[in-house]
């Protein structure tokens, strides 16, 4: 196998795994009121309650939140459809550097750019929420774990777009004649 398509192999591996992550995570933003119901009553009925106090505390607190929302604001919820309805458009966008990856490094770059982002999103806007500290740190996570395959991604096309661009064929010098 060539050492351009073991290259493009690895990026687009490596994009399949971005792609399915994020989707998930979108996937996940839709049944939202039913997870935190799940997580509040596996907590509230397992020792892990008791290992992770804080945790159980803001389980039950979002869950509560989202039971009076559910109930009395349903319309609220339309919010968590929209960030899954985000997560899933930006999924597909990424079908552009697997497809063609030195031409739409862009997407990449733009992906790296918008999980440095969630680090100050979730700074500033966690405490105006009322977000607890160690719940801000969970969700900068995501930005800093979701780079790490994008910085990969990024480095691999840089290097395909060097064997590209060594494989070219170059134009004949030109010569100028002489006077």
């Amino acid at each position: 196998m060539s050492e351009r398509r073991a290259a493009l192999r690895q990026i687009r591996a490596w994009l399949v795994l971005f792609i399915v992550c994020l989707a998930l995570s979108g996937l996940t933003a839709f049944p939202l009121v039913h997870e935190v119901r799940w997580a509040d009553s596996l907590l509230g009925s397992t020792a892990l309650g008791d290992w992770f106090p804080a945790l159980t505390r803001w389980i039950t607190r979002v869950r509560t939140g989202l039971d009076t929302a559910d109930t009395d604001y349903p319309f609220l919820l339309y919010g968590t459809d929209w960030l899954a309805f985000a997560h899933l458009v930006i999924a597909v966008a990424f079908y552009g550097p697997y497809r063609d990856p030195v031409r739409n490094i862009w997407v990449v770059e733009f992906g790296m750019i918008a999980c440095a982002g969630i680090i100050p999103l979730a700074l500033i806007c966690g405490p105006i929420r009322g977000i607890p500290v160690w719940w801000s740190v969970i969700d900068m996570s995501f930005g800093a774990f979701g780079v790490i395959p994008l910085y990969v991604v990024r480095k691999k096309i840089k290097r395909l777009a060097a064997l590209e661009d060594a494989a070219a064929p170059q134009p004949a010098p030109v010569v100028q004649p002489a006077l």
